[in-house]
């Protein structure tokens, strides 16, 4: 299938009719998981560290949340690319798909359930997993949203309680593909985060674009969290309409 065919799919599958699936819960959700229309057909993965829901077009999660808490930090750990072992070859890029997109692209290889937030985990290998990494500009992952991360992070220690992200792509226009991927996939333009305290009680959400600079404070990039639902197509909480300011976490995390 050519470029043009799987963006022609990925519109289809995003603007689906709306169907109603049962509610997956973990941990990591603080209740239950994001729902989407274009997300059927989906596989959805549970580890200790996050819970993905893979996307066979696109070739990336289109959510991952995690629950980020002090316990699970650790030394600085490597990393070692490896293909998701719980995905079909089809629905999932290899370490050699993402050769040469850094001196092509300016682009790397971006954790969405960040390493440096479960190196304590004795399976923190499996962030590493492709299923876990989307291309994303250099100037985004090393500046903004490593940022970000680290205030999730540093928000945790505060609180000494779990601090719940989701996160995931977003498709708002066409991007250049990787150069040495030999499967057709859809390179994200931008991304949402959700940060959420007290089990879900307040939550901040963020929307980055691909193109945000290095020195970008992540801040600025805050919106409302029904505008990360429309843009994403997904009810990221699903029953819950008692989601509470995001004052409290905002100002958790520097802003």
């Amino acid at each position: 299938m050519g470029r043009g065919g799987v963006l022609l799919l990925l519109v289809a599958v995003l603007f689906a009719p709306r169907v109603h699936a049962q509610s997956l819960v973990t941990a990591h959700c603080a209740g239950a998981c994001p729902q989407g229309p274009g997300t059927a057909a989906n596989q959805v993965i549970v580890r200790a560290a996050y819970t993905l829901s893979n996307n066979p077009i696109t070739k990336f999660a289109d959510w991952i949340a995690y629950s980020v808490h002090a316990d699970n930090f650790g030394p600085s750990r490597t990393r070692s690319w490896k293909a998701d072992p719980d995905l079909p070859e089809t629905a999932t890029l290899e370490p050699d798909d993402y050769r040469g997109a850094n001196a092509a692209l300016k682009t790397d290889r971006g954790h969405q359930a960040p390493l440096a937030s479960f190196a304590g985990l004795e399976t923190w290998a499996t962030t590493n997993y492709l299923s876990n990494i989307t291309p994303q500009a250099s100037d985004l992952n090393q500046g903004p949203w490593v940022a970000l991360e680290t205030a999730v992070r540093d928000l945790a220690k505060t609180t000494g309680g779990a601090v719940h992200v989701i996160t995931g792509p977003l498709y708002e226009r066409a991007m250049t593909p990787l150069p040495g991927a030999d499967e057709p996939h859809v390179v994200p333009s931008g991304y949402f985060k959700i940060v959420a305290i007290g089990g879900g009680r307040a939550a901040a959400a963020f929307i980055v674009d691909q193109t945000l600079e290095r020195r970008a404070d992540f801040c600025l990039s805050t919106v409302d969290l029904p505008e990360v639902e429309h843009r994403a197509r997904l009810h990221v909480f699903p029953g819950r309409e008692d989601i509470g300011n995001a004052g409290d976490v905002l100002a958790g995390l520097g802003c």
